[in-house]
């Protein structure tokens, strides 16, 4: 069945010599793969170069049913980025995230409040001038709310410690491995507070970010089944040294 969707380029890989497959996410049916053939001619429906990472594209695919692979009928840009691709910072943001996304997000359902969270980030990354250091941190503490494992805020009080393994900030050390010292939770305290409007007004060290960071990705790991490492982090951060 024809149907047509937005979708968000998470991951693409050539296959053979006249297709490529992209990992999707879609508004109308979460995660999908599709097919799409590499044309011969610049007038054709679907062009590989729409398939960059973060992509925003409109595109219409048969959904067959029991279909592990959609075919791409047609497609195109539903926002062409005017600077993304061409910021060295923003691409290695884009990179990162493309590929944190592509290892996260695997429900083959419709959430189109997580799809529209996704939309309105990449667009805003995009359209931000400066201050964005701090963009990465943001959007992946804000999407642990569309993916039901956001911890809770109410609990962090000065001088306790973040349970990673419960969600829970803690006055005392927990018995396990997985938390955060106490620096360490009043900077993550500080990040579950700030926005993408405000964040330019908060200032971390190289040192802080690059630890939350990591911690952030332990928290996920944590509560995603077989979430493996990133391989884009270190691109990104040696951009922001």
């Amino acid at each position: 069945m024809l149907q047509k969707t937005l979708g968000i380029v998470l991951h693409t890989l050539k296959y053979k010599d006249t297709s490529l497959i992209a990992d999707i996410y879609t508004e109308v049916a979460g995660r999908a793969s599709f097919m799409v053939s590499i044309p011969r001619s610049r007038k054709a429906a679907v062009k590989p170069v729409l398939f960059q990472p973060l992509a925003l594209v409109e595109l219409e695919a048969d959904f067959r049913p029991n279909a592990t692979i959609y075919k791409v009928k047609e497609a195109k840009s539903l926002y062409p980025f005017a600077t993304l691709p061409y910021d060295p910072y923003k691409s290695a943001i884009a990179l990162f995230l493309s590929e944190f996304l592509y290892r996260a997000l695997r429900e083959e359902a419709e959430n189109r409040p997580l799809f529209a969270y996704l939309q309105h980030s990449i667009v805003w990354l995009d359209e931000c001038g400066s201050g964005f250091a701090n963009f990465h941190l943001v959007f992946l503490l804000r999407l642990l709310h569309y993916l039901g494992i956001y911890p809770n805020v109410e609990s962090y009080v000065a001088g306790s410690c973040f349970d990673m393994l419960n969600g829970v900030f803690v006055d005392r050390i927990p018995m396990h491995r997985h938390y955060l010292n106490r620096q360490e939770s009043v900077v993550f305290a500080r990040l579950l507070k700030i926005s993408f409007e405000n964040m330019s007004l908060y200032s971390f060290s190289r040192q802080d970010r690059v630890s939350v960071i990591n911690r952030i990705l332990e928290y996920y790991r944590l509560h995603l089944p077989d979430f493996p490492e990133i391989k884009s982090l270190s691109v990104m951060q040696s951009l922001f040294d």
